[in-house]
Formats: C-alpha cells, structure tokens, sequence
C-alpha cells in the first residue's frame, strides 16, 4: 500500500475490510506527518527554503489542469497496482509476483 488512493482502490476492489483500510490510511497519514516532522527536523534550512515540501500549481496552468493532472496519475497508479498484483496472473506467469514492484515503481515514478 503505497499511499491513500491505493488503499481507497484496493478497497473499493474488495481486496480489503473496511477497517483494515481505515487503519491503513491512519497509518500511512501519521507517516507522512512523523516523516515531515523529521525532515524539518533535521534539515530545517532545506525545508523552510522548499516551503515544507507543499505541492503548487506551476505559472501557466489553472487548478483544473492540475486537478485533472492529479486524477489521471492516481488513476495509472491505481491501475498499475491491481494489474501487477492480479492473483490470475501470477497462475499463468510464474514471474508476476516478483517483478511486481518493478511496474509499480515505474507508475509511481512517471
């Protein structure tokens, strides 16, 4: 489980419970929260300097370009992790199941 969206799809999916999702999402938002403490507590000039890592909108594009930017890469990578993870693939392919990293690092990558 990579991030919220993913866990939300494998929900919706039926891949898992509803509360393992929920605690799933806790889990992966307090990360993100104890991650960010770190990092400005450790390189607090380089987190001040970069505006505490927040995402922006670039000049030159709208916040509907950059909504719809976001859908289709969740959407990629949502798809990207039940199809290198679909169990009727690993019954045909014997190599799936460990070069299912591989797709989805490229998804999470582009």
């Amino acid at each position: 489980h990579i991030n919220p969206a993913v866990t939300f799809g494998l929900f919706l999916g039926r891949k898992v419970s509803l509360v393992r999702a929920l605690l799933y999402m806790i889990a992966q938002c307090a990360g993100a929260i104890c991650g960010a403490g770190l990092a400005k507590g450790f390189q607090k000039s380089y987190y001040n300097r970069y505006g505490g890592g927040v995402n922006t909108v670039s000049d030159g594009y709208n916040k509907g370009t950059a909504l719809g930017a976001e859908i289709i890469g969740t959407f990629v990578l949502v798809y990207t992790v039940f199809s290198a993870t679909d169990p009727k693939r690993s019954a045909r392919d014997s190599h799936v199941p460990v070069l299912a990293p591989l797709p989805i690092g490229f998804a999470v990558f582009m």
